[in-house]
């Protein structure tokens, strides 16, 4: 019997790296699983992997996209238990006074924008008792980023996002978030590729966070563990914010 046997999730971007790694632990933990990327001949392939997931392609911030997948869930499960936000972008590196416009709009279009459009429509259409949502942000919503400095404003106001929302959708819903360090995945590998070893230095742990590493704490964001657990941000680092101030 698996923890989450019985329940559905659905989990955005999740066609590799974090997003996919959350989607195979709650496939381990029973629970049926809808996921979504952009890019339908990984997100198949991704979907093959865990077996059984149903998947849907599209872009986050995608209205008609974001209809397809709930029709979906609605036609094949009803509702849903719990909701992983992990679509995110980021397309510009560089310092923050030097971003352009477009760029700025979409990270904030993905990123934040999408993952209130995202939450609203999945509570529209009504969740499960004992519901939760997690949204993953980044520890560069809490810290200074430098070179994915608007990135990070992003994952700050999300991060606000997240607390705001566990107010308002509290007791039926609980709203959690997760602020991943550097994760081993594709979309990170520009800030390790290349310096991996100095990059580690940086951690007590002695490592590059993995895909594995948010899951587990995602999977137990989710969970009855966490009942009386919301509004809350869970900083995954290796504890690199240990580091003392020089």
């Amino acid at each position: 019997m698996g923890r989450f046997d019985g329940k559905t999730a659905l989990v955005t971007g999740a066609s590799r790296g974090i997003g996919l790694a959350v989607a195979q632990r709650l496939v381990d933990d029973g629970a049926r699983v809808i996921i979504t990327a952009r890019n339908a001949e990984t997100l198949a392939e991704a979907a093959g992997s865990l077996g059984s997931a149903l998947w849907v392609a599209g872009k986050a911030d995608d209205a008609d996209h974001r209809s397809e997948v709930l029709d979906l869930v609605r036609r094949e499960f009803g509702a849903l238990d719990f909701f992983v936000n992990n679509a995110g972008t980021n397309p510009a590196y560089g310092k923050l006074l030097d971003i352009e416009r477009p760029a700025m709009d979409k990270i904030l279009s993905t990123n934040l924008i999408a993952a209130l459009d995202w939450t609203r429509e999945v509570v529209g259409q009504g969740m499960n008792a004992d519901a939760s949502i997690v949204n993953i942000a980044s520890i560069a919503g809490l810290t200074p980023a430098p070179g994915i400095a608007f990135y990070g404003v992003s994952k700050a106001a999300l991060i606000a996002l997240t607390t705001q929302l566990a107010l308002e959708l509290a007791p039926a819903i609980r709203v959690n978030a997760v602020a991943p360090a550097v994760i081993k995945t594709s979309f990170a590998r520009a800030l390790y590729e290349g310096r991996e070893e100095e990059v580690i230095k940086g951690y007590p742990l002695g490592r590059l966070g993995e895909p594995e590493d948010v899951a587990g704490v995602v999977g137990f964001l989710l969970s009855q563990d966490a009942a009386w657990v919301t509004g809350q941000t869970i900083v995954i680092d290796g504890g690199g914010s240990l580091r003392p101030v020089a």
